[in-house]
């Protein structure tokens, strides 16, 4: 599939979108999407390649972002700034295939080209509807003959080229002159959305098109920080495949600015998973099955089947075992009275407590917004990665105010997506320090914990929708020069539990 974006049909679009939807139109930055791997069609001539080459087997071919305002600056896409608007392509597309606006040129990116395979299966669906139609039969069906798939034909990369592209340089860059991890975050989320898009089509016109929803986020780990001013590029496919969900993991890689090439050039390694939704009924649905090729390949496939059959039996554990289930509580008791016992002394003694420690209570931080149309995505609910990107940034303030000094992100721990959030949802993030790590004096750890809840004050209601948590460090040179990390005590059982649950997931409480 090959999808190549211009200014011209970007504000074609934009126009018909801000018409019919009664939202003031923002202009786009013209991107240039590049075929994936396997695409039957030529590279185009605005990247370089002559056109008709294909890349080297086993190869991806990289989507290529690139943002210009407008095209006096050179370079462009190749076609000329003054073409006339073609207002017929852009009523081709439903008003339902349109993203938010809020998002980033990357995320744009990626999601056009994934609005185009719903498009062009939706355009063969309507031509097969209409001669089911003529012969009497019905819509299209579900899936129901599964396919087998090899990662090489889901993956798909995205280059930044901070290197010659300004502006784009400057969307990224925060005020340290490295890369704004929130906005990276939003960036995987919609990259592993479109890989598993890819692995979920079937290139079937009597069929329709399967719904995929982030899950959740394993452990992403900071290797190294990520400058703005060198090139960067992230790549990801399928790992595993259950029955209806799709593991992929992603990578996000930088060359050192000294051309060392013995250094790692992984800066990030993420993992995610998506279930498959009937787009109809809202089911789960089943997926295609994986065929890895490669040795690689095999090996992240076992290692994700063996975590899939681990989680399996964890939760079958947990279902019994009375006599274990004491022993447990017994232990969670003593570890309760521990945590609480400085807690009790802020509380009974507060001029005898510890100057070295604070109250959980006393490193909160909230923000609140109500959901708007420009922050959805193409299923019309608010894009995982946008609520990924707000708990980050929250969870940044939240470090910074803590240490007194500008924190360093290290990782990302797993997040489950409980419920979904939808446009005019009122989101309420609150976070804190769930607790400190002072053990290595040369790198302590912050734990910062930032929940998700939907507030519906017409009903007085309030759910989680979302738990995310991020450890944080300060830079070495700031803890040479006296700097330290206060330890962090609970006031009540409930904050003490939270604690324990999160130190019992780090494996910290063995």
């Amino acid at each position: 599939m090959t999808t190549r974006l211009t200014a011209t049909s970007l504000l074609s679009r934009t126009l018909r979108r801000g018409a019919t939807s009664r939202i003031p139109p923002r202009p786009f930055a013209p991107l240039v999407l590049e075929p994936s791997a396997g695409s039957p069609r030529s590279r185009s001539s605005a990247s370089g390649d002559p056109p008709g080459q294909e890349p080297p087997p086993g190869m991806d071919s990289p989507i290529k972002v690139v943002s210009h305002l407008g095209n006096g600056g050179g370079g462009g896409s190749g076609e000329g700034g003054g073409a006339a608007i073609d207002a017929g392509k852009s009523a081709r597309r439903p008003l339902s295939l349109w993203p938010g606006m809020y998002h980033s040129p990357v995320t744009n990116a990626l999601w056009e080209a994934r609005s185009s395979i719903f498009e062009r299966m939706m355009d063969a669906g309507n031509g097969a509807a209409a001669d089911a139609a003529d012969a009497g039969a019905g819509e299209q069906r579900a899936p129901t003959e599964l396919l087998v798939k090899t990662p090489a034909q889901s993956r798909t990369s995205i280059v930044y080229k901070f290197a010659t592209d300004d502006i784009l340089r400057e969307q990224y860059r925060d005020p340290w002159n490295e890369v704004r991890i929130g906005k990276l975050l939003e960036d995987l989320d919609a990259l592993a959305g479109t890989i598993a898009v890819k692995h979920c089509s079937d290139e079937d016109s009597t069929t329709r098109p399967l719904l995929v929803v982030t899950a959740s986020v394993d452990k992403m780990e900071l290797k190294k920080p990520i400058r703005v001013d060198t090139d960067l590029k992230i790549a990801g496919a399928v790992t595993y495949v259950g029955r209806s969900s799709i593991d992929i993991q992603i990578e996000v890689t930088q060359v050192d600015q000294d051309g060392d090439n013995q250094s790692d050039p992984i800066a990030l390694t993420a993992n995610f998973t998506f279930v498959a939704r009937d787009s109809k009924t809202g089911k789960s649905a089943p997926v295609n099955r994986l065929s890895p090729e490669t040795e690689r390949e095999k090996q992240l496939f076992s290692e994700r089947e063996a975590r899939d059959k681990m989680r399996k039996r964890k939760r079958e554990e947990q279902k019994g075992g009375l006599e274990n289930g004491i022993h447990k509580l017994r232990a969670e008791a003593e570890r309760l009275n521990a945590l609480l016992a400085e807690g009790r002394v802020f509380s009974d003694l507060p001029a005898l407590a510890d100057r070295d420690s604070i109250l959980l209570k006393d490193t909160r931080l909230e923000n609140s917004l109500v959901c708007q149309p420009q922050q959805r995505n193409l299923h019309g609910r608010i894009f995982g990665g946008f609520l990924m990107h707000r708990a980050f940034e929250l969870a940044f303030s939240t470090a910074y105010a803590f240490v007194g000094q500008r924190p360093c992100f290290l990782e990302v721990d797993h997040v489950d997506f409980l419920k979904p959030v939808d446009v005019g949802d009122f989101l309420r993030f609150k976070s804190c320090v769930l607790y400190t790590q002072l053990d290595n004096p040369e790198q302590p750890l912050v734990n910062v914990e930032v929940v998700a809840h939907v507030t519906r004050p017409e009903l007085r209601k309030s759910e989680v929708s979302n738990t995310f948590h991020f450890t944080f460090t300060v830079c070495s040179d700031l803890l040479k020069k006296g700097l330290k990390i206060r330890n962090v005590v609970p006031s009540t059982e409930e904050e003490a539990r939270r604690i324990l649950e999160r130190m019992e997931a780090e494996g910290l409480c063995n």
